[in-house]
Order: C-alpha cells, then sequence, then structure tokens
C-alpha cells in the first residue's frame, strides 16, 4: 500500500524513536549516575543543583543524534566550587578529566571514554557549570569559553518547556535528523529555536507542509533569521550563531525542496523499515543461515 507523504514521516519519526528500555538509553542512565556522584562528592561544600536537560527531556531525541545535559548549578552566594564563572567551569573540567576523556565547548563540556577498550567513545552527556543569578534558583550565568562577553545569562527550565510545549517537536526531530546526515554545522538550540519561529502560524498544518515552510523560508532569505533566547529575550539575539552557517544551511534547504519535489520525502529520508524487533532477528536468522560467512553485523 502506497503511503501518503504525513503517513510516511510518521514512519521515518517511528523509526527514530528510542525506548526507555534500550541498551543505549540504558547505558545513558548509568553513565548520568555516575557523573552525578563524581561531582557531588568532589563538590558538596558548594551544594551543587544537579538537573538534567537535552534531548530526552525536550522530547527532540532522534536514534542517530541524542544527548543529556547534566548542569551543575552552584548558589549565588557560595564560591566553594570557584569564585568566578571561569573558575567554576575549570574546577569542573578538571575534576571530570579524572574520570573521562573530555572535549570543552562553549559553556559546556563532553564526555567520552578513556577506558583502554573503548577510548573515544561518545557518552552522549555535556555537562554545563554555572551559578545561580539570585536565590530564587531559576537563572543563571553560564561561562562562554571564547566568547565577547564570558557569561551568558540563561534559564534550563524555560529552554524545556518553550521547545517541549512549542506544538512541532515532531518538525523540529525531523529537521534535526536532516541536519545529522547532511552534517550542517548549525547549533541544535538555535535551529530549533528558527524552527520554531518559522512555525508559529502553522501548528495546525500537515507535518509535510511544516518542513516545506520552514525550508523554504529558509531558503528563499538572504541574511539570517533572527531568533532569541526565550529565557533572555531582550539581552540574547542569536542571530549572530546562524550567520557563520546561514549559507550552507540554506543551501541545503534548496537541495531538500529540490529533491522532494522531484522524488518525494523518500528519496531524502530512504526506505524506512517497519517490521518489529523480533521480526528482524527472524530475517537475520534466516538470512545467516543462507551463506557460507554471515555479514557481520556492525559491518553496515
Amino acid at each position: 500500500m502506497i503511503m501518503t507523504p504525513n503517513e510516511y514521516l510518521a514512519q521515518v519519526l517511528k523509526s527514530q524513536n528510542l525506548a526507555d528500555d534500550s541498551d543505549e538509553m540504558k547505558e545513558l542512565i548509568l553513565h548520568r549516575q555516575d557523573v552525578e556522584k563524581i561531582l557531588r562528592a568532589k563538590f558538596s561544600d558548594a551544594a551543587p543543583a544537579i538537573r538534567y536537560g537535552g534531548s530526552k527531556v525536550k522530547g527532540t531525541l532522534i536514534r542517530e543524534s541524542y544527548d543529556l545535559d547534566v548542569v551543575f548549578y552552584v548558589p549565588n552566594d557560595n564560591n566553594s566550587a570557584g569564585e568566578t564563572l571561569k573558575d567554576i567551569y575549570t574546577n569542573v573540567w578538571t575534576e571530570l578529566r579524572k574520570h573521562y576523556d573530555t572535549q570543552p565547548k562553549t559553556s559546556a563540556i563532553r564526555l567520552r571514554s578513556r577506558d583502554q577498550n573503548s577510548f573515544g567513545q561518545d557518552f552522549h552527556i555535556d555537562v554545563v557549570p554555572g551559578r545561580f543569578t539570585d536565590d530564587t534558583k531559576s537563572d543563571c550565568f553560564l561561562y562562554q569559553n571564547g566568547g565577547e562577553k564570558g557569561r551568558l545569562k540563561t534559564n534550563l527550565d524555560e529552554h524545556i518547556r518553550h521547545i517541549r510545549d512549542s506544538g512541532v517537536v515532531d518538525a523540529i526531530r525531523l529537521l534535526k535528523l536532516i541536519r545529522v546526515r547532511r552534517i550542517v554545522s548549525v547549533k541544535q538550540f538555535v535551529y530549533e529555536l528558527l524552527t520554531i519561529k518559522l512555525l508559529a502560524t502553522k501548528k495546525m498544518s500537515p507535518l509535510s507542509a511544516q518542513l516545506e515552510h520552514v525550508l523554504q523560508q529558509i531558503a528563499d532569505t538572504t541574511d539570517p533569521i533572527g531568533v532569541e533566547d526565550p529565557a533572555n529575550p531582550s539581552g540574547n539575539d542569536l542571530s549572530g550563531l546562524l550567520a557563520s552557517v546561514w549559507p550552507e544551511l540554506s543551501a541545503t534547504a534548496q537541495s531538500i525542496l529540490s529533491t522532494v519535489e522531484r522524488s518525494g520525502w523518500e528519496a531524502v529520508f530512504g526506505p524506512v523499515e517497519t517490521a518489529s524487533k523480533d521480526e528482524l532477528i527472524a530475517r537475520a536468522t534466516v538470512l545467516a543461515g543462507t551463506v557460507e560467512r554471515p555479514t557481520r553485523p556492525w559491518a553496515g
């Protein structure tokens, strides 16, 4: 039976789900628990608030690219973890380096395995150190590694609400899949904000129409479309984060639209495997019995 574009896109989304009882999620949770134990043991005097963000919490997770933000926020009047934002970032990084292969990012620290047998394996975890701005423990300041201002005011809870409750999470997930597969270097959070802004009046439109609208707006706009941090809309214009990648993003959008016009969405995302896990195992078992040397499962 031939699927409609929206039925097909729904199948693509389903294929990108990652169940809570999957091996990947179980491993992510175990690593998350280890990170929290390490940070609480080292910085107990700082009384940190450790919260969780990332695509899992926002509802934007896809199997091909998922992550978890472990935010480490200290009270505004506690200097046990460091007197400045840079000190807090550096001290957290120094402690994590004892246990992980670390990659410093703008405001976060990416964690990978340092075990000899799995060195460099990505744990899909970013640790984000910061300091609350006041006793309400809502807004916080993050250190900006290499940034002009040196700090960024933001609010994790507001970010989560803004994305999770946007009404366009399905479109965000599919556009994220395009970004990952086309290796577009736009920052995911800014990409999400851009998508939400462009779909503000299209929330009731079919999913295929939403995707085409976002891509068409990007393709047709010469200069980056302005987006702002919902946690600080009057002080954080994020358009600068789109400036350097806009030509790449615009060219990708135009390419996707041309492909869809010629050959439909399946030419963009490829065929979708709709068989159950048991059916896939059964097929693999039958196939393995028909060849002398079965293909290694990781070869593809």
